[in-house]
């Protein structure tokens, strides 16, 4: 990867798979669990890429400082300290309602992964399709304390019908072929990530589920599980940047609703080697030609 190795910055999810597999029931009476997830602190410091070491420089530029960076903002984070993207999920219930799962689909548009944060599950599929003109490289690594493997590597080409020549006010988005793959997760592992062997500012997280009952929080924090079978379960955050998973437990009643949280601890100091700063040896005139870097869909700020 070209960023720091995984396991040297995030930690790892300690939770046990379950020894038994899932059942589908007819759940009667099924309770609720619902809340938010907040975190607490100085929003961390968002990692910098300097866009004249990367491809694509221009149209990647589009979302940028206007000084020639293009910054990777892991967090999500509403006035009032909701955080987005954590997953949330119930991780000890052998059975429940229906587990129905759609395969995630992650687009890469304006040089970034959409979504950030998504629910995938063992033995199924995920697919990839870039919507820029511009070519991306899919790098996946499933992750643990015993460090990354890789799942696949993949090329990911662009619509050939795009413009040949894009520039900062290029607006086009047009599919190229997706790009399918079957993730195969090793025992002990729950983590997925996928970035861009082009641009390494391009990531997307996955959490593999074993059950029906995980979400991912929306823009405020918030969170709703439905139809849980009364009983007592554990409860687990996860983000893949705020440090160890956080877990509490939680007894659902028949129709009940329980209404719990989690906060996080906002990271601290330096987080990782991509840091912006001024560097005279990296300014655009590194280049030896004039480029035309605006932020012309996003003005970045740090």
């Amino acid at each position: 990867m070209k960023s720091v190795t995984v396991v040297a910055w995030i930690s790892v999810l300690a939770i046990a798979s379950p020894v038994w597999s899932y059942e589908e029931i007819r759940v009667k009476d099924g309770g609720t669990v619902t809340g938010r997830v907040t975190i607490a602190g100085d929003k961390p410091t968002t990692k910098g890429f300097n866009l004249v070491t990367f491809p694509d420089p221009v149209y990647c530029g589009r979302i940028s400082t206007g000084t020639g960076w293009r910054l990777l903002n892991e967090f999500t984070i509403a006035p009032d300290g909701g955080l987005k993207d954590v997953v949330v999920m119930l991780v000890d219930v052998p059975k429940g309602k229906a587990f129905t799962f759609t395969s995630p689909s992650i687009e890469a548009r304006d040089c970034r992964f959409m979504p950030f944060v998504s629910l995938v599950r063992d033995e199924q599929d995920v697919t990839v399709v870039n919507m820029d003109p511009v070519m991306h490289d899919i790098q996946a690594y499933e992750t643990s304390h015993l460090g990354p493997r890789v799942l696949f590597n993949t090329p990911l080409p662009m619509n050939p019908h795009h413009r040949r020549i894009v520039g900062p006010d290029s607006h086009e988005h047009l599919a190229g072929q997706p790009m399918t793959e079957t993730i195969h997760l090793t025992k002990g592992r729950r983590i997925f990530v996928m970035q861009c062997g082009f641009h390494a500012y391009m990531e997307s997280w996955g959490m593999a589920v074993e059950n029906p009952y995980s979400a991912v929080t929306a823009s405020d924090g918030s969170f709703t599980l439905t139809d849980v079978p009364p009983g007592d379960y554990t409860l687990v955050a996860w983000h893949p940047q705020t440090g160890p998973a956080l877990e509490r437990k939680v007894t659902v009643t028949a129709k009940g609703t329980v209404t719990t949280g989690f906060e996080f601890k906002a990271p601290t100091g330096r987080r990782s080697a991509h840091e912006m700063m001024e560097n005279p040896h990296f300014g655009l005139e590194a280049l030896g030609r004039s480029l035309d870097i605006r932020p012309t869909l996003e003005l970045q700020k740090p």
